[in-house]
């Protein structure tokens, strides 16, 4: 409890102060969590894009070995439609095409995601725990308690879990 008084005192103290020390060591966590939350859901969802042409891929090679005049099935909207195999294969062909280049878009951004992640890591020198282990363990330890005080100093990491 008395490290959240802390906090919400560090906090008014510094917008009240007109920030010139820069945003306080919770906010900067909060950002590069959002950040990073941010990566995760641009992965998951060129993951499940993948999936939706895996799909894809099979049904269009499963008609193309089909009847042209044979009907088939489509669900468009939520509501299944009644085709034949000569409409539907080039709409499918054409929503694949379409996946892939939302894919390539996704993975673009998730790679400037990945570069302004590390830049902001670097900038306030964010470290994950975990990361560098083999480096001086008690100065980690030591960034960690200053950071969960509440007091940290401009030199000092970010420590994020």
């Amino acid at each position: 409890m008395a490290a959240n008084s802390s906090s919400t005192v560090g906090k008014s103290s510094s917008s009240a102060g007109g920030k010139p020390s820069g945003p306080s060591a919770e906010q900067v966590v909060a950002n590069f969590q959002r950040m990073r939350q941010e990566q995760r859901s641009m992965a998951s969802k060129s993951a499940e894009l993948e999936m939706d042409i895996n799909e894809h891929s099979l049904v269009i090679d499963t008609l193309k070995d089909v009847d042209p005049s044979r009907k088939c099935f489509r669900l468009v909207g939520g509501v299944l439609v009644e085709r034949t195999v000569k409409e539907v294969l080039p709409a499918l062909e054409n929503n694949k095409e379409q996946i892939s280049k939302i894919i390539e878009t996704i993975n673009t951004q998730m790679q400037a995601k990945g570069r302004e992640l590390t830049e902001y890591r670097e900038r306030y020198n964010i470290r994950l725990v975990g990361e560098g282990e083999g480096e001086t363990q008690g100065q980690s330890a030591a960034s960690s308690r200053d950071g969960e005080g509440g007091g940290s100093k401009s030199g000092a990491g970010v420590l994020v879990s």
